[in-house]
């Protein structure tokens, strides 16, 4: 099944070729680096496209021999790889490839993946070319795709950075085909002290700062961050770690790693925390009445297990109407 493509702005069929999307043989969005550019760099994704740029492989686990993003991924989604054959998948919010990387090895699907960020290059650098993919940068509020076209769609790791999530959740169920699903994932509200925690005490000073800046500051930090976790879950005091300006290494990281790979993931991670210009967990409840609002069925929301982590999801079929 070969997918439309349209103008975004104004609604208009394009056409895809090696230079572009095109409009009436004018190139509108150019073929750069592997990916389509809908937009500009210049946008509040910016620190993503620092973050992937910058740790390319960190999270690919065809380079780090691990297998936290397959396990992450068919935890969540449940597919059954030989069902995804022929179907199209559209993955928005793709960041360095890590999903997409499992997508392409693991199914026959094909893959149109999204981001907003110029971390597409980094895709491109860990997963092109292949036939099976196509990257756009784009946002998620204006993809260049006629609705309701795609089998699967994806969004893991990436609504709670959107300025504004119900509208997100809207533009991914436009995009999903009658009978297709649709699967987020995102951080999870449970609470008034879900924000008591260091990251939500600095983020309106950190996401502020220049990210090379900010990543110094974590990476010369990193080390003592890492072993007074170690020394506070020693001694059963776990909650304390949320003061700490690190991410949950108890409640995210894989057992045993190799204190190097421990490390980049640790930076990784803390940037991930204090750079974004968005962070707004939800509640279950809310995204899966998000899902019914706009007409989806056989909507699930709750926690999934996967390796030592734990993941808000929800999960929605869009009716076949008659």
């Amino acid at each position: 099944m070969s997918i439309e493509f349209i103008n975004p702005y104004t609604q208009f069929p394009l056409t895809a070729s090696d230079d572009g999307l095109k409009e009436n043989d004018r190139i509108l969005f150019p073929l750069v680096n592997g990916a389509y550019r809908v937009v500009t760099d210049n946008n509040y994704t910016e620190n993503f496209g620092f973050q992937w740029n910058r740790f390319v492989t960190t999270q690919i686990d065809k380079s780090t021999n691990l297998n936290i993003s397959k396990n992450r991924f068919f935890a969540e989604t449940a597919w059954d790889k030989d069902d995804l054959t022929g179907k199209t998948v559209l993955e928005v919010g793709s960041g360095a490839g890590r999903f997409t990387q499992i997508i392409l090895d693991f199914t026959q699907a094909e893959l149109y993946s999204v981001d907003y960020s110029n971390a597409v290059e980094t895709n491109y650098k860990n997963n092109g070319p292949n036939k099976r993919l196509k990257l756009f940068q784009a946002s998620i509020y204006e993809l260049p795709f006629a609705p309701a076209q795609f089998d699967k769609v994806i969004c893991l790791g990436v609504l709670q950075h959107t300025p504004d999530v119900e509208r997100s959740v809207k533009a991914l169920i436009d995009m999903t085909k009658p009978g297709g699903e649709l699967i987020v994932d995102f951080y999870p509200i449970k609470g008034w002290w879900t924000k008591l925690q260091a990251k939500y005490l600095l983020r309106r000073f950190t996401k502020k700062m220049d990210h090379e800046k900010l990543y110094k500051k974590i990476d010369n930090n990193i080390d003592w961050m890492i072993k007074a976790s170690g020394f506070l879950s020693k001694i059963k005091l776990n909650s304390l770690n949320r003061f700490l300006p690190l991410c949950d290494i108890d409640g995210t990281m894989p057992k045993n790693l190799p204190y190097r790979q421990l490390r980049d993931l640790c930076v990784l991670d803390t940037f991930d925390m204090f750079s974004p210009e968005y962070d707004q967990p939800q509640k279950i409840n809310t995204v899966a009445n998000w899902f019914r609002k706009y007409n989806m069925k056989n909507v699930w929301g709750g926690e999934i297990m996967y390796d030592n982590g734990k993941a808000a999801v929800v999960k929605g079929i869009k009716p076949i109407t008659v």
